[in-house]
């Protein structure tokens, strides 16, 4: 056997050996960042380029960001983003074509900004798109590789790892996205009754282990059957959307709402005391007496809630307790003047 011929063979028990690793991470992993952080590093070991990165594609912003950067530069890296057909990496995000670029300088594509902000010298470079279903998803880049040696069938192995990578993204958001269907109300949008519990139980535990307060705010609509019986369900379940995304706007990021069923809901507030989680239920109660909805229907409804309150560790120490003693003051409420507010062992609000 030639030396040659030698070579050839390493190399494609090499490519076998990646094949079969990277298979292996796909099969046995629904952790995109391990996955993903696998191809990346058998790319790496292949081509040995002196960086390399993965951007991923944000549709909603329409900009590539760095999810995996290896190299002197990556913490820099990880703070940039770039514009979708911004530099060398965006015109191949925005075409879904692969471009090798030997000498990056005399591409007019090239985005200098970058190497200025890293003090990274690019000198060529390799971009491959991710692409599923006609889409971009990200693209996988090498910098500064021994392109003039890049042959055709290292470019097949490379899209091929390139596959991989794009299959691993598509496997994750379906996962992703079951998931979110078995714990999101399909009306509201927002988390379900079997989500609450097991949100609830882990608030518990954190707020037990730190010496934290929390909050949960129970709400039942207000004569909300009139509606029903009016103007039917499917004006009901519009309905019942416009409030759940009212709820949601009146709380911070860290807060959670919940529809509990029919047309109740919760809002749990972690890190939250009685006095302030009375604030955002007056917000709440006051936000519903200032709101009309259905508005594009020509309805202008007018919508009022009971509310009942309770606080972690004050007025119960497990999920299931905090959750009927906000029901109780709800139906304090609901019982007497509605459209107001009940704290547990305090009583109505003034």
């Amino acid at each position: 056997m030639t030396e040659a011929a030698g070579t050839d063979r390493r190399r494609e028990l090499q490519e076998l050996t990646i094949f079969h690793d990277v298979a292996k991470a796909l099969t046995s992993s629904l952790n995109l960042d391990s996955v993903l952080q696998t191809i990346m590093e058998k790319i790496s070991e292949y081509f040995r380029p002196d960086t390399w990165s993965l951007l991923m594609v944000d549709e909603n912003k329409d900009e590539l960001y760095f999810a995996i950067a290896v190299g002197p530069a990556a913490d820099t890296l990880k703070a940039l983003r770039l514009k979708v057909g911004e530099g060398i990496t965006g015109w191949v995000a925005k075409h879904g074509e692969s471009l090798i670029v030997p000498d990056v300088y005399t591409d007019p594509r090239f985005a200098k900004r970058i190497d200025e902000m890293t003090k990274w010298q690019t000198r060529s470079i390799i971009c491959i798109p991710l692409k599923s279903k006609h889409r971009t998803l990200g693209v996988i880049q090498l910098i500064n590789c021994d392109v003039n040696n890049f042959s055709d069938n290292e470019m097949f192995f490379l899209h091929a790892l390139c596959d991989y990578a794009a299959i691993a993204v598509d496997n994750a958001r379906a996962v992703e996205r079951i998931q979110e269907l078995t714990i999101t109300d399909d009306v509201t949008g927002l988390y379900n009754a079997r989500h609450l519990y097991k949100t609830l139980e882990a608030e518990v535990y954190r707020s037990a282990r730190f010496g934290y307060q929390f909050t949960v705010i129970f709400l039942d609509l207000d004569h909300f059957k009139l509606v029903n019986d009016t103007h039917g369900h499917l004006v009901g379940s519009k309905l019942l959307a416009e409030i759940g995304f009212k709820v949601k706007a009146q709380l911070r990021l860290i807060d959670f709402a919940f529809r509990y069923g029919g047309d109740e809901f919760v809002v749990l507030l972690p890190q939250t005391g009685k006095d302030s989680g009375l604030v955002v239920a007056k917000r709440l109660r006051d936000g519903f007496r200032g709101a009309t909805f259905l508005n594009d229907e020509n309805l202008h409804i007018n919508v009022r809630c009971s509310i009942g309150m309770a606080t972690y560790p004050e007025d119960a120490k497990s999920a299931h307790e905090i959750i009927r003693q906000a029901d109780e003051m709800m139906y304090m409420v609901k019982n007497s003047t509605r459209d107001n507010i009940a704290v547990a062992q305090q009583g109505m609000v003034k």
